[in-house]
């Protein structure tokens, strides 16, 4: 049963997944489409602003759980918000546990939902879809800068947590992840899921970018998650709708933001390609 033995092992697991999503959505191997990517940074300093804001989110929000010792001890809301919903999470999984359904949810959690973000990039910069680069940043951005407040001043707790009926199935798979991967992952940070709202984000801008297969992988992983957050006995269906409104919310503003970085980039991008004409004229 067991799968992920160290967060070794999840780098590791990340790295071939990235390298076959990007394959399949961009039809180039990892190593092209990375060169392409460092080329692209070096070029366009647009290009780097952007990834490095990104950049700085993901990481502030690896020290999240270090932010929120800063801040005076808050009262539980998870009754207030979720008190309603019961612990339905727990008949789901007596009808539907399998150690096989429980090993794929998990890696989906755990592996996918990160290589489709990384993937994302790569496979939008090698088909120079510049306007979807800008917008997958900006969004991803704005899904953590929402997010973030709601972590460290309304502290919802995880369902397993909160209802003994709820089973917490990720050990199962992932022995350790509460001494390895737990300081990344606050017990009360589920308000909204930024699983759904990350993957459903990162499914909508797909949809955009005229890429079939590469939308409907985004879809079914996306669809994955919905289901495992509920399955694994991480989150509440209120925090999925939450994490639904700031998904469609934050890929809307990224994809207008998106459009004006791009139409930006255009007048440079004319001025270096007469540059270039020019140039070749005059040696030829």
């Amino acid at each position: 049963m067991i799968v992920i033995h160290s967060m070794t092992t999840i780098s590791a697991l990340t790295a071939v997944a990235v390298a076959l999503l990007t394959w399949l959505g961009s039809g180039r191997g990892p190593l092209s489409a990375a060169g392409t990517w460092l080329r692209t940074l070096v070029a366009s300093p647009r290009y780097l602003t952007f990834f490095l804001a990104m950049l700085a989110i993901l990481l502030l929000n690896k020290y999240e759980l270090q932010l929120e010792a800063l801040f005076p001890e808050p009262r539980d809301l998870t009754a207030a918000l979720t008190g309603w919903e019961g612990a339905w999470q727990g008949r789901l999984q007596r009808l539907l546990e399998s150690p096989a359904l429980t090993r794929i949810c998990a890696l989906f959690y755990l592996v996918l939902f990160q290589s489709f973000m990384i993937a994302s990039i790569a496979i939008y910069t090698c088909a120079r879809n510049k306007r979807l680069y800008y917008a997958f940043c900006t969004a991803l951005l704005l899904n953590y800068l929402v997010a973030m407040p709601f972590f460290l001043l309304i502290p919802v707790n995880e369902a397993w947590l909160a209802a003994p009926q709820i089973r917490f199935l990720v050990p199962d798979v992932y022995p350790e992840f509460e001494t390895q991967y737990r300081r990344l992952s606050g017990l009360d940070n589920c308000f909204p899921s930024l699983h759904t709202s990350i993957s459903v984000t990162t499914a909508l801008l797909a949809s955009r970018s005229g890429n079939r297969r590469w939308a409907t992988l985004a879809w079914i992983h996306a669809g994955v998650i919905l289901f495992s957050i509920f399955y694994l006995g991480i989150h509440w269906a209120t925090d999925m709708l939450a994490g639904l409104a700031l998904a469609f919310a934050a890929a809307a503003i990224g994809w207008t933001v998106g459009g004006w970085a791009n139409r930006a980039d255009l007048p440079e991008e004319d001025r270096a390609l007469r540059a270039k004409i020019v140039s070749s004229r005059s040696t030829g």
